[in-house]
Parts: structure tokens; sequence; C-alpha cells
């Protein structure tokens, strides 16, 4: 038995040790072509006046022959469906992210799932540095925060305003608030990583990262695959990513047209 199975799914992360270092090489590849060919959803996330460059774009896969290669071929979906403990799985999108050095700007602390027009319990989601990370540029995520009792109320990260209305249609709050949970009694991992490492967290699981304010790059790839258990969900708003004309209705298994089985258990 895989003796990350019961991390993951007890502390919602995982991190696996050299799984992808003969990737590496070819992600960076692909990570170049992205930036020199950025997609309609790419943001810059650095203001007038604040320093660096954070970039990220994502649902590139089947454009960027490299990102291709890697879902279809890699490691990397097998290992999300022996930790989800799935009998299949999909490819939902991949992300990359980009700070450059000098950049102040963190990754605020949220969860993916709430920004997400999916819900479930096995889902898994890659952060892949392809440059070496220490402790004051990695990803940090809270363990154990996928079983908090309602999702955390997403944010827009250049403004810190709302994603969606705080209530449903009866006045419910949908969400619960972040807490603080650097000063509070939450178990935070760090960990310092180099290219060919990963963390793997559900979606639900909290994470954030700080600024670069270093003087090498970080660039880091993301996968996200689902479950036998993800449905389709109806937001209150536009989702990010947005999938405009998905055509599908709330309790709906995701489309594979639009997000192919790429793994099934043997």
């Amino acid at each position: 038995m895989n003796p990350h199975i019961e991390d993951f799914q007890r502390d919602g992360a995982v991190i696996l040790r050299g799984v992808f270092k003969d990737w590496i090489e070819r992600l960076r590849e692909g990570f170049e072509q992205n930036l020199a060919e950025p997609s309609a959803f790419a943001i810059e996330n650095v203001g007038s006046g604040e320093s660096g460059r954070f970039f990220e774009d994502y649902c590139n896969w089947q454009r960027i022959p490299a990102f291709t290669d890697f879902v279809l071929n890699s490691p990397a979906a097998g290992l999300a469906g022996e930790l989800m403990g799935s009998q299949q799985v999909q490819v939902f999108h991949d992300h990359i992210l980009v700070k450059e050095p000098g950049t102040a700007k963190p990754t605020p602390w949220h969860q993916d799932l709430p920004y997400y027009c999916v819900q479930g319990l096995q889902t898994a989601s890659y952060w892949i540095p392809l440059d070496p990370v220490t402790r004051h540029n990695t990803l940090s995520v809270v363990l154990g925060s996928h079983r908090w009792p309602k999702p955390v109320r997403p944010k827009r990260w250049a403004s810190n305003q709302d994603f969606y209305g705080a209530t449903d249609a009866d006045g419910q709050n949908l969400f619960m608030d972040m807490p603080d949970v650097e000063n509070g009694e939450y178990q935070i991992l760090s960990p310092e990583m180099e290219p060919g490492d990963a963390i793997v967290f559900d979606f639900r699981t909290v994470h954030g990262a700080a600024g670069n304010t270093g003087t090498n790059r970080r660039r880091a790839f993301s996968t996200r695959f689902l479950g036998d258990d993800v449905r389709y969900v109806q937001r209150p708003g536009r989702t990010s990513p947005p999938f405009p004309g998905i055509n599908l209705s709330d309790g709906e298994r995701m489309r594979e047209d639009w997000f192919p089985v790429v793994w099934q258990r043997r």
C-alpha cells in the first residue's frame, strides 16, 4: 500500500519527493512557451507601484505540448488516483504561477474548491516547483483544513473583495471567514523543495505562499485532477476558471469531452 495515502486522507496534503525529476525540463519548456504565448485567462497580480511580477495562467494543457505530455504520460494522474482512492481520474485543468525576484505580493490563504464549478471529496491538486524553494517562498498548507465544517469565503487576490455574494437565496451564509491561521493552533506545512518534488493537496485544503523577495525566480506548475465522486455545482457567480458554455446542471458528472479520463484503476 502507498504509505502516502493515509497521510493524504488525514492531513489533506502530502509531499512527494523526486517523483517528477525527469519531467522538470519538459515542464520548464512548456512554462516558457506559456509565458511567451499567454491565454485569455492570464492574470498579472502585481499592481502599479508594487515591486516584481506575480503572473498566473491556466487551462493551457491542451495547447502547450509539454503540458499535454505531462498530463497524459507522467505519473501524476495515477498517483492522484491512488491518493484519492478513486477508480478513475479526470483532468480538471492546469495552472502556472511565477513570482519573479523582488516580488513582495503574497498568495493569500485560500481554498481552491470555492472558486471552482465542482463539488466532491476526491480531488487532488499538484504544486510542482520548477526552481528550488525555501521556507520563505514555498507553498504553505494548513494540515487538516480539508475537514473544516464550511468552505472558506473566496476572495479576489488583487483587491481582497468577495468573489461571490456572501449568502444564498435564503439568506444563509455560504462560507466561513478565514481564521487567523498564522496565529492560531494550526499545523502549517512549509517545506523546502527541489525541482522534481511536489505537494499534492485536496481542493479543500487551505494554502498560501509568501512573496518572493530573494534573487531567484519561483516558477510553479500545477495540475488538478477529479475523482469518482466529483460533480458539477453552480456557484453564485463566475468561477475561476470560468468554463463558459459548459452546459451542466447541479449534480451532473463532469463532461469527459472537456475533462478527459486520464487514468483508470486496473
